[in-house]
């Protein structure tokens, strides 16, 4: 399971013109969700994610989690995380999970998420969708819970 984390002072998506999640200051989490991910998986990134501490404290320095400062996520799946290069010039996504496997571990993430009770807008798994955000740093740091570095 791969994300792509951007702090955000304000995040949202949008399909067929319509916005279907927002937020304000927070982290927009783009989501790869690979064939041979599970709920460990899961569990591992969520906790990773809420107690990272990237956000400033009163002295400018990233000492403070999404918790800490009580901020709101938004979750988009992206397959293109999976992406390989390694051949031509046409990616190849055969690493990103067919629907039947990953939209269950979409929402168990999500749900992994709102546990935590903090705001957490989604998009829509598969939909064509427009983000619209307004990076704060800009922060943005990519997570692969296979790597775990």
């Amino acid at each position: 399971m791969r994300v792509l984390i951007q702090r955000v002072k304000q995040a949202s998506v949008s399909i067929e013109k319509k916005i279907h999640g927002e937020i304000d200051a927070g982290l927009l989490l783009f989501l790869g969700i690979e064939t041979d991910d599970t709920f460990e998986d899961i569990e591992w990134l969520t906790r990773k994610i809420v107690t990272l501490r990237i956000f400033n404290d009163t002295e400018g320095k990233m000492n403070l989690s999404i918790k800490d400062v009580q901020g709101s996520f938004l979750v988009i799946s992206q397959f293109t995380l999976h992406a390989s290069t390694k051949k031509g010039n046409r990616p190849s996504y055969t690493r990103a999970a067919i629907p039947d496997v990953a939209i269950p571990l979409y929402d168990a993430f999500i749900n992994t998420l709102i546990t935590h009770k903090l705001k957490v807008e989604r998009g829509v798994f598969g939909a064509n969708m427009n983000v619209d955000l307004t990076n704060d740093g800009p922060v943005t740091i990519f997570i692969d819970s296979k790597i775990r570095e």
